[in-house]
């Protein structure tokens, strides 16, 4: 069953206790799709919608991260452009890399919102405190999110994502 954005769960509080948007790159920020030419070099599509949404909760606040299983220029490139300040790159074992990043920080994973679309996202996805998957998702990592974007992956699903976390921010939440 998918779970819009406008579900009841997560609940308000739980968007209002998000420190930390983390999310995978490809199948996430991309439509899964990496162009590979001749001369070596790649290129990827990413959506002004989803850089705008991550633009606004940098501008509020909100640490972001992408830990993708890749190493990819056009994803260095893209992070750079979006001040991403926490870039991992080269990384399958996404909870390992993610809990990692928690401590650094200091958060828990109640403070995470954790976006990811595969097999290797789904140990991530159960963890963090809201677990997002894209709607072309695989199966393991559907069944474990919270929350699954009504607009496709590439396409402004992380947008949707930030808008929620950006709704929800200042609001007290339970413990």
């Amino acid at each position: 069953m998918k779970r819009r954005l406008a579900a009841t769960k997560p609940t308000p509080a739980r968007w209002a206790r998000i420190q930390l948007f983390a999310m995978d790159v490809d199948g996430v920020l991309t439509d899964g799709t990496v162009e590979v030419h001749s001369d070596s070099t790649e290129s990827k599509r990413y959506s002004v919608l989803d850089g705008m949404g991550l633009a606004r909760l940098r501008q509020a606040g909100v640490a972001l991260a992408w830990i993708s299983g890749r190493n990819s220029g056009a994803t260095t490139v893209r992070a750079m452009e979006l001040k991403i300040p926490h870039l991992i790159q080269g990384r399958t074992d996404k909870l390992v890399a993610l809990q990692e990043l928690a401590t650094q920080l200091k958060l828990t994973a109640a403070q995470i919102c954790y976006m990811g679309d595969d097999d290797i996202d789904a140990p991530a996805i159960s963890w963090a405190g809201i677990g997002v998957a894209p709607q072309t998702s695989m199966p393991a990592a559907l069944k474990v999110a919270d929350v699954i974007p009504s607009r496709p992956a590439g396409l402004g699903a992380v947008r949707l994502v930030c808008e929620q976390i950006l709704a929800h921010r200042g609001q007290k939440s339970a413990s």
